[in-house]
């Protein structure tokens, strides 16, 4: 089954899922309709953050790739009414996020910093890229 995620930098070596922060689990979104993707991806926008790209994927292929990335896949369905506070941010994004400013820092410091401990990280933001890319 196909469904509908959103992805930064789609089809680069940046490339990237957009996620949630849940009260402490990292979630990402698999719109059943396109259209509810389309506008979560228009509602991120009108928040001054980065647009996302909507791209169907394997439903599947996504909760492998957030299992294995210890992530949770939430699946939201055509016609979703949401019946708590945390249920609507499958719809509407929260007004708080991420300063995404900071990303490309973060990410140089990262691959200044030469310690074993950042190799090994480095080797699993490198595993991540590479499970993204198998998506595709």
């Amino acid at each position: 089954m196909q469904v509908h995620v959103l992805l930064y930098d789609s089809g680069t070596d940046n490339e990237g899922v957009h996620s949630l922060e849940l009260n402490g689990v990292t979630v990402v979104l698999m719109f059943e309709n396109r259209d509810d993707a389309e506008r979560y991806s228009g509602l991120l926008e009108a928040q001054d953050f980065p647009k996302p790209m909507v791209e169907a994927l394997d439903r599947e292929e996504i909760e492998v790739f957030c299992t294995n990335a210890g992530y949770e896949a939430r699946f939201v369905q055509a016609g979703f009414v949401p019946q708590t506070n945390n249920e609507r941010i499958l719809l509407v994004p929260p007004e708080d996020n991420l300063d995404v400013s900071k990303w490309n820092e973060q990410e140089l410091s990262i691959n200044n910093n030469q310690t074993d401990k950042d190799d090994l990280l480095n080797e699993d933001l490198e595993d991540i890229r590479k499970g993204l890319e198998g998506l595709l």
